[in-house]
Protein backbone atom coordinates (compact mmCIF):
# COMPACT_ATOMS: atom_id res chain seq x y z
CA UNK A 1 0.00 0.00 0.00
CA UNK A 2 1.27 3.06 -1.19
CA UNK A 3 0.97 6.33 1.43
CA UNK A 4 -1.99 8.21 1.15
CA UNK A 5 -3.12 12.17 2.00
CA UNK A 6 -6.26 13.28 4.71
CA UNK A 7 -8.03 14.06 1.60
CA UNK A 8 -7.86 10.41 0.19
CA UNK A 9 -8.22 8.90 3.65
CA UNK A 10 -11.91 11.09 3.77
CA UNK A 11 -12.94 10.22 0.81
CA UNK A 12 -12.56 6.33 1.44
CA UNK A 13 -13.94 6.23 4.44
CA UNK A 14 -16.96 7.88 3.45
CA UNK A 15 -17.52 5.97 0.83
CA UNK A 16 -17.16 2.76 2.92
CA UNK A 17 -20.08 3.90 4.22
CA UNK A 18 -22.44 3.13 1.76
CA UNK A 19 -24.30 0.07 1.16
CA UNK A 20 -24.84 -1.97 -2.51
CA UNK A 21 -28.57 -1.04 -2.29
CA UNK A 22 -28.33 2.38 -1.08
CA UNK A 23 -30.28 5.40 -2.97
CA UNK A 24 -28.03 8.33 -2.64
CA UNK A 25 -29.60 11.62 -3.00
CA UNK A 26 -25.32 12.87 -4.08
CA UNK A 27 -24.18 16.32 -2.92
CA UNK A 28 -21.36 18.14 -5.40
CA UNK A 29 -17.55 18.16 -4.38
CA UNK A 30 -16.39 15.66 -1.65
CA UNK A 31 -19.91 13.52 -1.35
CA UNK A 32 -20.18 12.95 -5.11
CA UNK A 33 -16.07 11.48 -4.91
CA UNK A 34 -17.34 9.10 -2.03
CA UNK A 35 -20.51 7.90 -3.89
CA UNK A 36 -18.88 7.59 -6.99
CA UNK A 37 -15.73 5.63 -5.54
CA UNK A 38 -18.15 3.27 -3.74
CA UNK A 39 -19.89 2.75 -6.98
CA UNK A 40 -16.97 2.02 -8.58
CA UNK A 41 -15.37 -0.72 -5.64
CA UNK A 42 -17.74 -2.53 -3.58
CA UNK A 43 -21.28 -1.14 -4.27
CA UNK A 44 -21.65 -1.41 -8.07
CA UNK A 45 -25.50 -1.64 -7.97
CA UNK A 46 -25.59 1.70 -5.80
CA UNK A 47 -28.14 4.43 -7.19
CA UNK A 48 -26.55 7.65 -7.12
CA UNK A 49 -29.29 10.52 -7.60
CA UNK A 50 -28.33 14.47 -8.02
CA UNK A 51 -30.73 17.36 -8.03
CA UNK A 52 -31.09 17.90 -11.47
CA UNK A 53 -33.42 14.66 -11.90
CA UNK A 54 -30.47 12.22 -13.22
CA UNK A 55 -31.23 8.79 -11.54
CA UNK A 56 -29.05 5.83 -11.17
CA UNK A 57 -25.97 7.93 -12.92
CA UNK A 58 -22.99 6.36 -13.55
CA UNK A 59 -20.56 8.79 -14.43
CA UNK A 60 -16.98 8.41 -15.44
CA UNK A 61 -15.50 12.09 -14.30
CA UNK A 62 -17.14 13.79 -11.37
CA UNK A 63 -19.18 16.08 -12.44
CA UNK A 64 -18.46 20.32 -11.95
CA UNK A 65 -22.19 20.66 -10.91
CA UNK A 66 -25.35 19.05 -11.31
CA UNK A 67 -26.71 20.18 -14.53
CA UNK A 68 -23.06 18.36 -15.66
CA UNK A 69 -24.09 16.66 -19.41
CA UNK A 70 -22.12 13.61 -17.89
CA UNK A 71 -24.94 12.87 -15.46
CA UNK A 72 -27.85 12.81 -17.56
CA UNK A 73 -25.79 11.22 -20.41
CA UNK A 74 -24.90 8.09 -18.21
CA UNK A 75 -28.06 8.16 -16.10
CA UNK A 76 -30.73 5.63 -16.44
CA UNK A 77 -33.03 8.32 -17.12
CA UNK A 78 -33.64 12.08 -16.14
CA UNK A 79 -37.09 12.90 -14.85
CA UNK A 80 -38.00 16.65 -13.87
CA UNK A 81 -37.01 18.59 -11.18
CA UNK A 82 -40.46 18.85 -9.31
CA UNK A 83 -41.10 14.94 -9.74
CA UNK A 84 -37.45 14.43 -8.35
CA UNK A 85 -37.90 16.53 -5.48
CA UNK A 86 -41.86 15.84 -4.22
CA UNK A 87 -42.25 11.82 -5.84
CA UNK A 88 -38.79 10.65 -5.00
CA UNK A 89 -37.34 12.93 -2.14
CA UNK A 90 -40.58 13.89 -0.45
CA UNK A 91 -42.17 10.66 -1.15
CA UNK A 92 -39.20 8.76 1.28
CA UNK A 93 -38.10 7.17 -1.60
CA UNK A 94 -34.03 7.89 -0.79
CA UNK A 95 -32.15 6.08 1.61
CA UNK A 96 -29.26 8.31 2.06
CA UNK A 97 -28.47 11.81 1.64
CA UNK A 98 -24.94 12.64 0.97
CA UNK A 99 -23.94 16.32 1.88
CA UNK A 100 -20.93 18.98 2.56
CA UNK A 101 -21.20 22.27 4.10
CA UNK A 102 -18.70 25.41 4.81
CA UNK A 103 -20.17 25.26 8.56
CA UNK A 104 -21.56 22.70 10.85
CA UNK A 105 -22.16 21.83 14.81
CA UNK A 106 -21.97 19.61 16.82
CA UNK A 107 -25.54 18.34 16.04
CA UNK A 108 -24.66 18.21 12.58
CA UNK A 109 -26.41 21.51 11.73
CA UNK A 110 -25.08 22.76 8.32
CA UNK A 111 -24.76 26.30 6.78
CA UNK A 112 -23.78 26.89 3.19
CA UNK A 113 -25.75 30.50 2.93
CA UNK A 114 -23.73 32.99 4.55
CA UNK A 115 -20.60 33.95 6.79
CA UNK A 116 -21.73 36.78 9.52
CA UNK A 117 -25.14 38.58 9.94
CA UNK A 118 -27.44 37.53 7.02
CA UNK A 119 -28.36 41.33 5.76
CA UNK A 120 -24.76 42.13 6.19
CA UNK A 121 -22.49 38.98 5.65
CA UNK A 122 -19.10 38.59 5.67
CA UNK A 123 -19.30 35.75 3.07
CA UNK A 124 -22.34 35.05 0.72
CA UNK A 125 -21.75 31.20 0.21
CA UNK A 126 -23.50 29.56 -3.21
CA UNK A 127 -26.68 28.76 -0.76
CA UNK A 128 -28.86 25.66 -0.02
CA UNK A 129 -29.99 24.60 -3.31
CA UNK A 130 -32.30 20.94 -2.51
CA UNK A 131 -29.54 20.17 0.74
CA UNK A 132 -32.56 21.94 2.86
CA UNK A 133 -35.06 19.16 1.52
CA UNK A 134 -32.33 16.58 1.35
CA UNK A 135 -31.63 16.85 5.01
CA UNK A 136 -35.54 16.37 6.27
CA UNK A 137 -36.59 13.90 3.34
CA UNK A 138 -33.81 11.24 3.41
CA UNK A 139 -34.24 8.46 5.53
CA UNK A 140 -30.42 9.69 7.23
CA UNK A 141 -27.70 12.12 6.23
CA UNK A 142 -24.16 11.48 5.70
CA UNK A 143 -21.94 14.37 5.83
CA UNK A 144 -18.66 14.60 4.48
CA UNK A 145 -15.83 17.76 5.29
CA UNK A 146 -12.70 18.91 6.11
CA UNK A 147 -12.38 20.21 10.00
CA UNK A 148 -10.87 23.36 10.56
CA UNK A 149 -11.87 26.36 13.33
CA UNK A 150 -13.79 28.05 10.62
CA UNK A 151 -15.83 25.26 9.50
CA UNK A 152 -16.58 23.36 13.06
CA UNK A 153 -17.81 25.99 14.98
CA UNK A 154 -19.68 25.97 18.24
CA UNK A 155 -23.01 28.16 17.11
CA UNK A 156 -23.21 28.01 12.55
CA UNK A 157 -24.75 31.46 11.83
CA UNK A 158 -27.48 30.42 9.47
CA UNK A 159 -29.44 27.09 9.31
CA UNK A 160 -29.60 26.23 6.23
CA UNK A 161 -30.00 22.01 6.10
CA UNK A 162 -31.39 21.24 9.99
CA UNK A 163 -29.02 18.31 11.40
CA UNK A 164 -30.17 17.28 14.95
CA UNK A 165 -31.34 21.37 15.47
CA UNK A 166 -30.55 21.80 19.41
CA UNK A 167 -30.15 17.88 20.02
CA UNK A 168 -32.04 15.23 21.91
CA UNK A 169 -35.05 15.28 20.27
CA UNK A 170 -35.60 18.35 18.75
CA UNK A 171 -35.95 16.65 14.91
CA UNK A 172 -39.05 14.58 16.47
CA UNK A 173 -40.58 17.41 18.21
CA UNK A 174 -40.60 19.78 15.33
CA UNK A 175 -42.08 16.95 13.25
CA UNK A 176 -39.55 15.65 11.11
CA UNK A 177 -39.71 11.60 10.85
CA UNK A 178 -36.31 11.03 9.06
CA UNK A 179 -33.24 9.85 11.16
CA UNK A 180 -31.25 13.01 10.36
CA UNK A 181 -26.88 13.19 10.48
CA UNK A 182 -25.83 9.50 11.31
CA UNK A 183 -22.53 9.87 9.96
CA UNK A 184 -19.96 12.41 9.86
CA UNK A 185 -16.70 11.90 8.03
CA UNK A 186 -13.57 13.94 8.25
CA UNK A 187 -9.80 14.41 6.96
CA UNK A 188 -9.39 13.09 10.72
CA UNK A 189 -11.76 11.29 12.10
CA UNK A 190 -15.36 9.34 12.06
CA UNK A 191 -18.11 10.62 13.78
CA UNK A 192 -21.27 9.25 14.94
CA UNK A 193 -24.20 11.16 17.11
CA UNK A 194 -24.90 10.32 20.57
CA UNK A 195 -27.98 8.05 20.73
CA UNK A 196 -29.62 10.81 23.50
CA UNK A 197 -28.00 13.62 23.16
CA UNK A 198 -27.21 13.50 19.15
CA UNK A 199 -24.52 15.30 19.89
CA UNK A 200 -21.50 14.02 17.13
CA UNK A 201 -19.16 12.06 18.95
CA UNK A 202 -15.42 10.81 18.04
CA UNK A 203 -15.60 7.07 16.94
CA UNK A 204 -13.17 6.71 15.17
CA UNK A 205 -9.42 8.21 14.44
CA UNK A 206 -7.91 8.05 11.04
CA UNK A 207 -4.19 6.35 10.91
CA UNK A 208 -1.63 8.93 12.61
CA UNK A 209 -4.21 11.40 14.37
CA UNK A 210 -4.33 12.33 17.79
CA UNK A 211 -7.26 13.81 19.65
CA UNK A 212 -5.38 16.91 20.39
CA UNK A 213 -5.33 17.17 16.11
CA UNK A 214 -9.24 16.85 16.14
CA UNK A 215 -10.00 19.06 18.76
CA UNK A 216 -7.63 21.56 17.47
CA UNK A 217 -9.43 21.94 14.58
CA UNK A 218 -13.44 22.43 16.13
CA UNK A 219 -15.10 25.37 18.00
CA UNK A 220 -16.06 23.09 20.51
CA UNK A 221 -15.29 20.61 23.14
CA UNK A 222 -14.89 17.25 21.38
CA UNK A 223 -16.94 14.25 22.71
CA UNK A 224 -15.10 10.97 22.02
CA UNK A 225 -16.36 7.52 22.48
CA UNK A 226 -15.75 5.53 25.26
CA UNK A 227 -14.08 3.01 22.89
CA UNK A 228 -12.22 4.70 19.92
CA UNK A 229 -10.58 2.66 16.92
CA UNK A 230 -8.43 3.63 14.09
CA UNK A 231 -10.09 3.68 10.95
CA UNK A 232 -8.46 1.14 8.35
CA UNK A 233 -6.07 2.79 6.02
CA UNK A 234 -7.07 2.41 2.40
CA UNK A 235 -6.14 -0.78 0.31
CA UNK A 236 -4.55 -0.29 -2.67
CA UNK A 237 -7.34 -0.67 -4.59
CA UNK A 238 -9.16 1.89 -3.13
CA UNK A 239 -6.24 4.16 -3.67
CA UNK A 240 -5.86 2.94 -7.33
CA UNK A 241 -9.77 3.56 -8.46
CA UNK A 242 -9.81 6.63 -6.78
CA UNK A 243 -6.84 8.51 -8.17
CA UNK A 244 -7.85 7.21 -11.55
CA UNK A 245 -11.58 8.80 -11.06
CA UNK A 246 -9.49 12.24 -10.07
CA UNK A 247 -6.99 11.77 -13.35
CA UNK A 248 -10.22 10.90 -15.48
CA UNK A 249 -11.63 13.71 -14.11
CA UNK A 250 -9.07 16.53 -14.70
CA UNK A 251 -8.33 15.24 -17.80
CA UNK A 252 -12.01 16.00 -18.74
CA UNK A 253 -12.33 19.39 -17.38
CA UNK A 254 -8.55 20.47 -18.57
CA UNK A 255 -6.68 20.72 -15.66
CA UNK A 256 -3.42 19.18 -15.51
CA UNK A 257 -3.02 16.24 -13.12
CA UNK A 258 -2.18 16.65 -9.98
CA UNK A 259 0.08 14.44 -7.48
CA UNK A 260 -1.26 12.29 -4.67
Amino acid sequence: MSSFSATEMMTIAAARALKNDDVVFVGIGAPSAACNLARLTHAPDITLIYESGTIGTKPDVLPLSIGDGELCETAVTTVSVPEMFRYWLQGGRISVGFLGGAQIDRFGNINTTVIGDYHTPKIRLPGGGGAPEIASSCQKVFITMKQSLRGFVDKIDFYTSFGHGEGGDHRKRLGITTQGPMLLVTDLAVWEPDPIRKEFTVTSLHPGVTRDAVQATVGWTVAFADSVTETPPPTTEELDVLRALHARTDAAHGKKEKAA
